[in-house]
């Protein structure tokens, strides 16, 4: 079958729909020249949707560059799966997994990637996009079978969590139409990633460096792409990837379909959307892309003297939380700290292996670790059922990766809580912070032992007997292994087997 086509629907003709929009940077470049800039602030490509208007973009928000207006309607939304033109299959493995209806985000864009739309979708994580995009890709690739090293469909992502967790959530349905994955990521076997593409993978979900190494030693070629989607596009703009993603992005199909998901539009993310997007239908969760009805976010004025108490009684809580640190020699000593206080706390930083990461969320997700102390590295990629509290116990310094951070909790419309410790020197950066976040935060002057911290956080007195925190009996073995063995067998198995047995959360949140 002509990878060009799935479902009997031409890639070629849906481009021939829409129209682009907007001038930018690079704009030209982009196969031959869909668009193009006559330094006035006009596009010169044509309208191809026959109305004869000039592409409008409206007024931006909250200082992101504005969303594009989409010049052929799009497709209504759908308030069932049943709805959709999808595989039997799909809606079986669906109903298995106990994901009865789609959340917005997926209602809303589903009608137009099945049709071969391409999406630009902006909002918060735990939105349910994974499933939005995922199940188009599969839909659209199913009865299509790849030649060896040539994937057929590709998730990029910034962060190894992130890949294995749109791993896992599409496995199920991947396996219901007999699609082969394969997961790329630093930090993990290149050889195992290279032997997945040589045996045959219809979708790819990697991150843009170990691809691009995959690439250059011939493991992988992309020319056979016809399905691309770029999940939370300003991270990787945020993490540097983005001469990578372009250079990856040039080498897919031509005339494939694009799905570009993130949370804010900066000036990097807006380029890649004006460039590598045709006439995208558009899918804003909220304007802010961060303001959720069911999270509510707390400054609590604490003093410095009183900081460390606080933070440890707030950790005491009965049930799970995320602290989020800016440093990972914060994190250690926080997590030493709260060890010995009695606290089942674990840290998770760029300075632990894969499988040392990969191990710590396990034990957080299945409760043997209450307190996940973190950098940023925790502020993307990571679902966990039921939590209910983020701290910043370090206030971050950009908007965005507040809105991240937070996004671990009050996810698929789950209740959560968001706070944010500030001493007095740190409020009037935390103030304009908020301001651009578009957040109103409650404000409150607290102190470790007082009842109004434990009203909000549920703080509690630590036990004070030191604990520990038993590794796997195989935790040490991938350091002891050599370079050519390492990764042998992957820690993320076990967790595509659960996916693949049914236990993604019922009401779809790990996607």
């Amino acid at each position: 079958m002509n990878p060009a086509r799935t479902n009997g629907r031409s890639f070629r003709s849906r481009r021939s729909e829409g129209g682009s929009y907007g001038p930018g940077p690079g704009a030209g470049s982009r196969r031959g020249g869909r668009f193009g800039s006559s330094g006035n602030g006009r596009s010169e490509a044509p309208n191809r949707s026959g109305g004869g208007g000039r592409n409008r973009r409206p007024a931006a928000v909250q200082g992101e560059f504005a969303l594009p207006e989409t010049i052929t309607p799009a497709l209504p939304a759908v308030e069932s799966f049943a709805d959709l033109d999808m595989p039997a299959a799909l809606l079986t493995t669906l109903t298995s997994q106990g994901v009865t209806a789609p959340f917005p985000i997926q209602g809303a864009t589903l009608p137009n990637t099945l049709a071969g739309r391409d999406v630009l979708g902006r909002g918060r994580t735990g939105s349910g996009k994974t499933l939005a995009f995922g199940l188009a890709m599969l839909a659209r690739t199913a009865g299509q079978r790849a030649e060896p090293r040539q994937p057929l469909a590709m998730v990029l992502v910034p962060t190894r969590e992130l890949a294995q967790q749109v791993t896992d959530a599409l496995t199920p349905y991947a396996r219901a139409l007999k699609l082969r994955m394969a997961t790329v990521v630093g930090g993990m076997s290149i050889g195992r990633q290279a032997g997945a593409l040589r045996g045959g993978a219809e979708v790819v979900v990697a991150t843009p460096g170990r691809l691009k190494d995959l690439i250059d030693r011939g493991d992988c070629r992309l020319n056979q792409v016809a399905i691309t989607v770029l999940d939370e596009a300003d991270q990787m703009a945020d993490m540097g990837f983005m001469p990578q993603v372009t250079a990856l992005l040039d080498q897919v199909r031509p005339e494939g379909q694009r799905m570009l998901f993130s949370a804010t539009l900066d000036r990097n993310v807006d380029r890649l959307v004006r460039r590598y997007l045709t006439d995208p239908v558009v899918h804003s969760v909220d304007p802010s892309a961060g303001a959720v009805t069911t999270m509510e976010h707390h400054i609590l004025y604490v003093h410095g003297a009183d900081k460390h108490r606080t933070t440890t009684e707030i950790a005491a809580r009965d049930g799970r939380v995320i602290m989020f640190l800016d440093t990972k020699h914060a994190v250690d000593r926080l997590t030493r700290d709260l060890l010995n206080s009695g606290v089942r706390a674990a840290a998770l930083h760029g300075g632990k292996s894969q499988p040392q990461r990969t191990r710590t969320l396990a034990q957080f997700k299945t409760g043997h670790v209450t307190v996940l102390v973190a950098t940023n590295v925790a502020a993307r990629g990571i679902h966990v059922d039921d939590l209910d509290l983020v701290v910043n116990v370090d206030p971050p310094t950009d908007h965005k990766d507040y809105l991240h951070r937070g996004g671990r909790t009050a996810r698929a419309g789950e209740s959560g809580r968001v706070v944010t410790l500030v001493t007095p020197n740190q409020r009037r950066d935390m103030s304009r912070l908020m301001t651009t976040a578009g957040i109103v935060p409650e404000t409150t002057q607290v102190r470790s032992g007082e009842q109004e911290l434990t009203r909000i956080t549920g703080a509690q007195a630590p036990s004070g007997i030191p604990v520990t925190i038993a590794a796997p009996p195989a935790a040490e073995q991938p350091r002891k292994r050599s370079s050519s063995s390492r990764g042998r067998r992957s820690p993320a198995s076990g967790a595509r087997r659960r996916a693949g047995a049914g236990r993604q959360s019922s009401s779809g949140r790990a996607a």
